[in-house]
């Protein structure tokens, strides 16, 4: 009877402590993120919850505001320190009661409704502005953007500096900024819902969502790296899926013809990546083991085109192997030469090459032979790939103080710019139909004209072949490696690339 009655006690002992324990101890983790909970004296409670086929999060809250001095809203959050970047596509679900309903980021310096916060956050009237309480009960501020209706929401924290950009999708982001604001190292982030009326519930949905560690000022770019994830872009939605995610540093994927297979590198050897098992294996290249991103595939996806540094030859050297594996055949005698394109029929390689001082575009036949200089302007010249009707050459070009999109005929001759100097543009890609160009674009204030390293903001942008204005499919924290090679499927669907994040940061807690 004695031990009995202690058990009692224990149990009820364990059952007061759990029930005493805050809510959000108790809650299990929500996609990437730790838990959800309802913030401030709410009427109708909120819930959140995670679709890993889409890759979706939908989030319902209430609350009469986050306004002055407490806020009452759904909040979907993990806990987090130093710098980071969150990224987003929202919208709301229905037609809604309030038009100051709200969806949107947070960074709050705790859970209680009159925490310290920031928040980016896009009103159901359109309104979008980034808002924030400097300390504990103090009145919320605001600084209105210019862009209205925003659906992508991005904000970012680089010491007591938050940044936000948006966007309706397609377009460049626009920016704004708040300063000196101290939320301290460990804090709260997440995604939110506030339906600005107490006994209303109101829907958000947020796809794509992206929670990076970016990297450190001190970041040694060639000799540190950060994590990888290879994703796959639906062109006609810019639906983002991550299909596969390394602490190493993987680049540059290829789609093989056939579309079951990429092909990338990491770490100087080239990988296969089994798209229906979602498995790595590694591909045999012999000898040759100090493989750079710039591979491509031959038109058929027979032989596979590497590059790879050879410290005696000058550099990077141009081979060619079986895409099945096997011992690489040297192709260019020096470098640096580093390949981007085949010929249509195979005959012919299109590649970059440094020659007494200049980077210029050069062809060589594929089995080796003489190099044919095709390129003489003043400036870096990189990036070639022909059109798939083997009509012209693209490539990108600095020659006029910003690096653009360029083509030529294949004998070097008709060279006129594509695009225009709005930003970097680097990295040409055709369609397999022909009718379609994907690009590379780093922002003119991080990157000088010749540059495009690892770890920036950048877009991929997309444009047809025939002309037009380019429109923004991707926003990536990533650069050198993200697309540096032909990535289309086979269909002109989809575009696989490679988003990156500090994976092993004490930051993701």
């Amino acid at each position: 009877m004695k031990k009995n009655s202690c058990g009692l006690l224990l149990f009820c002992t364990a059952l007061l402590v759990l029930i005493s324990l805050p809510a959000f101890s108790q809650q299990k983790p929500i996609g990437v993120f730790d838990g959800s909970k309802d913030i401030g004296s709410v009427l109708k409670p909120g819930s959140a919850t995670y679709n890993p086929k889409t890759q979706e999060y939908e989030i319902a809250g209430s609350g009469y505001n986050i306004w002055f001095d407490k806020d009452e809203f759904h909040y979907l959050y993990k806990r987090m320190s130093g710098d980071f970047i969150l990224y987003t596509r929202a919208r709301f679900v229905g037609k809604g009661v309030d038009p100051h309903r709200k969806v949107g980021w947070m960074v709050r310096k705790d859970l209680d409704g009159n925490s310290a916060h920031i928040n980016a956050v896009v009103h159901g009237d359109g309104l979008t502005s980034l808002q924030y309480r400097k300390a504990k009960g103090d009145s919320t501020q605001e600084i209105k953007s210019s862009l209205t209706g925003a659906d992508v929401i991005q904000l970012e924290r680089k010491g007591n500096t938050f940044t936000m950009r948006v966007a309706k999708f397609g377009q460049p982001f626009v920016t704004e900024q708040v300063s000196n604001l101290d939320l301290g190292q460990d804090v709260y982030v997440g995604l939110f819902v506030g339906s600005h009326n107490k006994d209303v519930l109101e829907k958000g949905i947020f796809r794509d969502v992206r929670l990076t560690v970016p990297a450190p000022d001190n970041l040694v770019q060639y000799r540190q790296y950060l994590g990888s994830n290879l994703e796959i872009l639906d062109v006609a939605t810019g639906n983002r899926e991550i299909i596969y995610t390394s602490p190493k540093s993987l680049q540059a994927p290829n789609w093989t013809p056939d579309g079951k297979t990429l092909i990338y590198n990491s770490d100087g050897l080239m990988y296969t990546f089994d798209l229906a098992t979602r498995k790595p294996k590694l591909l045999n290249t012999g000898p040759v083991k100090n493989n750079n991103n710039d591979h491509v595939l031959s038109f058929g996806g027979k032989m596979l085109g590497l590059s790879s540094g050879v410290e005696e030859l000058g550099g990077s050297i141009i081979y060619t192997v079986p895409v099945t594996g096997g011992n690489p055949k040297q192709i260019t005698p020096r470098g640096p030469s580093y390949l981007h394109g085949w010929s249509p029929d195979n005959k012919t390689l299109t590649f970059t090459a440094e020659r007494n001082g200049e980077y210029d575009i050069y062809t060589i036949p594929a089995t080796g032979g003489p190099e044919k200089r095709l390129t003489t302007a003043k400036g870096l010249d990189d990036g070639s790939e022909y059109s798939p009707d083997g009509k012209y050459i693209y490539f990108n070009s600095n020659r006029t103080g910003t690096m653009q999109i360029w083509r030529m005929k294949p004998d070097g001759t008709a060279q006129e710019p594509v695009t225009k100097g709005d930003f970097h543009d680097w990295f040409p890609h055709i369609s397999p139909d022909g009718k379609w160009l994907v690009f590379v674009s780093f922002l003119k204030e991080e990157v000088q004209p010749g540059d495009h390293p690892f770890y920036k903001h950048v877009y991929l942008r997309l444009m047809p072949v025939a002309g037009g204005e380019p429109k923004v499919i991707a926003y990536v924290y990533g650069g050198q490696g993200t697309i540096n090679t032909p990535s289309w499927s086979p269909d002109s669907k989809k575009v696989a690339f490679i988003s990156n994040s500090d994976m092993g940061s004490a930051a993701v807690k």
